[in-house]
């Protein structure tokens, strides 16, 4: 399906229209599990965020102005939706008196270090988030979800300086707390 499609798909679930609705949730299903993957380094991990971030574009289409496009709008819902199914899986090992979140399968053939530096980065982004929030969003929406300054700038209502001025700030923390080991 083309953007154009999506975006006036878009427009109409949010007037209301619940065959938009679901026509849209179905189209961007591959794209947001996707998204997520790249997120969370597990399949199923994945997929929960996805059924996630599908149920809050369902819960909040209303809220879709149309200001910014509806592929931006859904970037910002992945990214915090990913990143909120991690902080989930992190509690739930915690309660269950892990220190670490556990690996249910260790095997070089299977596990990717790919993996490995996506849990370090959600860990970074995590207490970046506590120290510096300002910070997360346009590092996030730049070198996760691939969007321009431009499109940055336009969906956090902030000059697109502004916007650059933070992804330097955000990365240079980043680094700092991977190099540190967190």
């Amino acid at each position: 399906m083309r953007d154009d499609d999506q975006e006036e798909l878009a427009r109409r679930a949010a007037r209301g229209d619940q065959a938009a609705l679901e026509a849209l949730l179905a189209a961007i299903r591959p794209g947001v599990l996707r998204r997520c993957a790249r997120f969370l380094p597990c399949y199923q991990d994945a997929e929960e965020a996805c059924q996630d971030v599908l149920l809050q574009v369902a819960r909040n289409i209303g809220g879709f102005e149309g200001r910014s496009r509806f592929s931006t709008w859904l970037y910002v819902i992945v990214a915090n939706g990913a990143r909120q199914t991690y902080r989930g899986l992190k509690r739930r090992a915690a309660e269950q008196g892990y220190a670490e979140m556990p690996v249910e399968v260790v095997d070089a053939r299977t596990t990717s270090v790919i993996a490995g530096s996506r849990l370090d980065l959600l860990d970074a982004l995590e207490r970046l988030e506590a120290n510096r929030p300002e910070l997360v969003a346009p590092m996030v929406l730049r070198d996760i979800c691939q969007l321009d300054y431009q499109e940055i700038a336009g969906h956090l209502g902030i000059p697109e300086g502004t916007v650059k001025s933070r992804i330097h700030q955000a990365r240079g923390r980043v680094r700092e707390y991977l190099l540190a080991g967190l």
